[in-house]
């Protein structure tokens, strides 16, 4: 399931990403038996369809897409269609996203997004309490479905699924090219079982089955963790110098927060200080949400490391960035931005429950008691190295397992957990599955068993990567570019840069003085000595620190591991991140700035310090350093130019 919050990186990227073809004229469009009106590059509509299937005399609910036409002269070789995640996004508003994935299509071939039923303009679900609220509760989610009354079910992906082909009906429209990331990846497993003619072919980004052995307990999802976190290690010089795999390097500091929690504070990427208790379900929230992706990844081994040493700040802080990142809303919390709501009913109504969900929520409690204890007794490790205990204190649209406790019994006429049976038959189309390696909530095994229901099924594993490939924020472009070669020709054509993404440049042991620091690699005419040497590599790391935090910043500013501030500015399509006395290492506080231009991009860095104070004043001095280094790169390095007190600084070091 995917999360995602409005970041500095995605507004840069939208920035980034040039305008779409489609005309902008001001007449409308007449397609099928559809009039579509003008709105910024597409032509938007909506179609009228019964909430309730088969009333069509009932309440109706208006379904709203955007629809981009074909720049080239003629008639369209195809219609693309892409379905957003969550639940609860709405996919007109990831439209940037889907346009710079097909743009190199979309010449010939036209590109239709629908919000789904109860999201964006398709009448977005709204329960108050439970979108305002500051975590999801079994109390409000069971409140929010009485309040939707018999309409609970009626916001099912099958329903969402027979809209979409109803649009396609009106717009007099044949087979498409259907495109899910992650609860996309579900839409679209739904609308090929019931609506399989209707596809020329289907991509899976992020992709889980709609069901399979144990699937209610989420089987797949710690040993992904696991093989994430170890994996990761293994291939990092950092991390791998260290005896044992990740797990193990874990486990001190997950054994002391079980012994003693604490209560505790800690900034977040966006410097906003955040309170909480300090204890397992805390580094299991971190662990198994990816939340944000790239410096829990990048931080976790490390900072655990630190806390079993007892420098605590490091993995409080990833704790605070796992509280805020995992919370899907807007900060307006409007549910046309995402539905809490339709997430919710979805969940409660399509996914596959420990408990029978035509029971009433009273006796559920104890059949969910019953099964926990037998789960504890027979499978203790199912969240190793989590109890279940421990698992059950992530947040409940994490945890999954009993988040729809409270949920009111299912309508008869509309069971719940109903959308396939173990016969089912999908259609045999061509199908690409996309699976991260390093995607622990749809993980590399999930997308195997999505692969297998289709005749045609062909998964493909991105190396060194998280949840979605084919769309910008992914670490590697590959993943796109086999997309568009699929559409095109219904093969996968050469897959070998699926292999070749760089590892993942790990965080190194956080430093408390100068001398936990490697010193940077000298260069012709460097005359700076070895400790000089470290203050570079310190600096390099701050400002790689910094960079880790923008990725997954909203606000536009944050602040320093250990002290001092940093802004964002947008600059055309990219960033200068200016710093501000930010303190990584805790007696060298740097200044100056950085450039960004994306996570693929190269990066220059100006840093400056006036003299640092503690045990490294006497080495670090004061210093101007311009510095550079590509992201994303194998085996890259980051050189440095400059002077630290006079001596001239040339040296190189891996990418911070």
């Amino acid at each position: 399931m995917q999360r995602a919050t409005l970041t500095v990186f995605l507004i840069l990227l939208a920035l980034a990403v040039p305008a779409g073809r489609a005309s902008t004229t001001p007449d409308s469009l007449t397609v099928g038996a559809l009039r579509l009106q003008p709105c910024a590059r597409a032509y938007c509509g909506q179609l009228l369809r019964p909430l309730e299937p088969g009333d069509p005399m009932g309440r109706q609910i208006r379904i709203h897409f955007e629809y981009y036409p074909h720049t080239a002269a003629g008639p369209a070789t195809g219609t693309l269609v892409a379905t957003e995640g969550g639940p609860g996004y709405p996919a007109t508003l990831s439209r940037e996203d889907y346009l710079a994935l097909y743009r190199p299509l979309l010449d010939h071939r036209d590109l239709l997004l629908m919000d789904n039923r109860g999201t964006g303009q398709s009448a977005a679900i709204n329960c108050p309490a439970l979108q305002q609220a500051s975590q999801l509760t079994r109390a409000l989610i069971g409140e929010c479905g009485r309040a939707l009354g018999a309409s609970a079910a009626l916001y099912s992906t099958g329903f969402a699924a027979d809209d979409l082909a109803a649009i396609l009906d009106a717009m007099q429209i044949g087979q498409i090219d259907l495109y899910g990331d992650s609860y996309g990846t579900y839409f679209a497993q739904v609308f090929a079982l019931r609506h399989g003619a209707r596809l020329r072919s289907i991509i899976l980004d992020g992709a889980y089955p709609l069901q399979g052995p144990d699937y209610a307990w989420y089987p797949n999802y710690a040993p992904a963790m696991r093989d994430k976190f170890n994996l990761s290690c293994a291939r990092s010089a950092h991390c791998a110098r260290v005896p044992g795999d990740s797990m193990q390097h874990i486990l001190p500091a997950l054994q002391q927060l079980r012994a003693k929690p604490f209560a505790a504070s800690a900034v977040d990427a966006d410097g906003k200080t955040v309170k909480f208790t300090a204890d397992a379900a805390r580094l299991a929230t971190v662990m198994f949400s990816a939340a944000p992706a790239y410096s829990s990844l990048r931080e976790t081994d490390a900072a655990a490391r630190s806390f079993a040493a007892g420098d605590a700040r490091p993995l409080l802080r990833l704790m605070a960035e796992a509280i805020t990142s995992v919370d899907s809303r807007d900060p307006s919390a409007d549910p046309a931005q995402w539905s809490s709501g339709l997430a919710v009913a979805v969940m409660c109504q399509d996914a596959p429950q420990i408990v029978d969900m035509s029971l009433p929520p009273s006796a559920r409690r104890a059949q969910f008691d019953r099964a926990l204890a037998e789960r504890a007794r027979l499978h203790p490790d199912t969240y190793a190295p989590f109890s279940i205990s421990e698992y059950r204190g992530l947040p409940l649209d994490y945890s999954f397992i009993e988040q729809c406790l409270e949920w009111p019994a299912s309508d008869p006429r509309h069971p719940a957990s109903r959308l396939a049976t173990a016969d089912a038959r999908y259609p045999d189309v061509p199908a690409l599955i996309i699976s991260g390696e390093y995607d622990n909530m749809t993980s590399v095994a999930d997308g195997a068993a999505a692969a297998r229901v289709f005749a045609r099924g062909r998964q493909l594993v991105i190396a060194n990567s998280f949840h979605v490939n084919a769309l910008p924020r992914a670490r590697s472009d590959c993943a796109a570019q086999i997309a568009r070669r699929f559409i095109a020709d219904l093969e996968t054509g050469d897959t070998r840069c699926a292999s070749q993404v760089p590892d993942l440049r790990l965080a190194p042991d956080f430093a408390l003085n100068l001398a936990a620091v490697e010193a940077a690699k000298p260069l012709a005419g460097n005359l700076a000595g070895e400790d000089q040497l470290r203050c570079v590599s310190a600096a390099l790391w701050t400002a790689g620190d910094v960079l880790a935090r923008v990725r997954s910043n909203g606000s536009g500013s944050g602040a320093g591991l250990r002290g001092g501030r940093f802004k964002i500015t947008a600059i055309g399509g990219s960033a200068r991140v200016e710093l501000d006395s930010i303190r990584w290492m805790p007696d060298l506080a740097v200044s100056g700035h950085l450039d960004w231009h994306g996570a693929r991009s190269k990066v220059r860095a100006e840093l400056r310090w006036e003299g640092a104070q503690g045990a490294s004043k006497s080495v670090c001095g004061g210093a101007r350093l311009i510095a550079e280094w590509p992201q994303e790169a194998a085996n890259a390095r980051a050189t440095v130019s400059g002077s630290i007190d006079g001596q001239t600084v040339h040296a190189d070091l891996p990418t911070p």
